[in-house]
């Protein structure tokens, strides 16, 4: 990893590596693509520095979109952290980051189950519209990410 990752985001990268090996390995035995291919992440100087966890979940959804060849829903925002577990973990600023998905045309979010209370707090327009899915584990943000591959397994 390189670029404006702290300390706490570069965990949060080797974290979702290794969460998103497991979870290959398990979806398809024979994908070797974590093996053959190095993956780089950068995060460009341009960007707001991020010291803090939330990307987790998003990071884990990347890779699998790589190793998968499988695209997620175009209409997608998620933010959570993820630990070694799967175990998808809450974050702050989800009115910022409600806003954010609307302004960028996103339908469908992924929050953590940890900040229910936080969404529902927050103000009719802001929620109208959105369908809002809540994870407690990483295999229900790959059931919404992925919905081809949910609805054949």
């Amino acid at each position: 990893t390189t670029g404006q990752l702290g300390n706490v985001m570069q965990e949060s990268s080797k974290i979702s590596w290794t969460v998103a090996k497991r979870k290959l390995n398990k979806l398809q035995p024979d994908n070797t693509f974590f093996s053959d291919y190095d993956v780089h992440l950068h995060v460009p100087e341009g960007a707001t520095p991020k010291d803090g966890p939330s990307a987790g979940v998003t990071m884990t959804t990347a890779l699998l979109s790589l190793a998968l060849k499988q695209p997620t829903l175009a209409d997608l925002a998620m933010t959570g952290e993820i630990s070694l577990t799967g175990k998808v973990l809450p974050v702050g600023g989800i009115k910022e980051k409600t806003i954010a998905a609307r302004r960028a045309g996103a339908k469908t979010l992924i929050f953590p189950e940890g900040n229910r209370k936080d969404f529902e707090e927050l103000p009719d327009y802001l929620k109208d519209g959105l369908n809002v899915v809540f994870a407690n584990h990483f295999d229900t943000v790959m059931d919404t990410a992925f919905p081809a591959a949910a609805a054949a397994a």
